[in-house]
């Protein structure tokens, strides 16, 4: 499984800091993948759906550390030449 292309699309709040579509074999893509400013730096948050209860459940995620280290990975790179884009512009 490979990410074939990655959407950035930034936002100006104060933690989250952008939007993002991930597609994987150019055959599957997953929408509202979020990046947000943690505690202790950037992380991507997977797409999640409020529950009855208040708690949050991911929609869809990563089922071992090795493909969502390399997705995060990605995501981050990518999102990090997005913010090279706008302050060049």
């Amino acid at each position: 499984m490979e990410v074939t292309e990655v959407k950035i699309f930034p936002v100006n709040e104060e933690r989250l800091k952008a939007y993002v579509t991930v597609t994987f074999d150019d055959a599957f893509i997953v929408r509202d993948v979020k990046v947000i400013n943690g505690n202790s730096g950037l992380f991507v948050a997977m797409p999640s759906r409020k529950r009855k209860d208040g708690t949050f459940r991911d929609i869809a995620h990563p089922l071992n550390n090795e493909a969502r280290e390399k997705i995060e990975g990605v995501i981050l790179k990518e999102y990090e030449k997005e913010l090279g884009k706008n302050i060049i512009q």
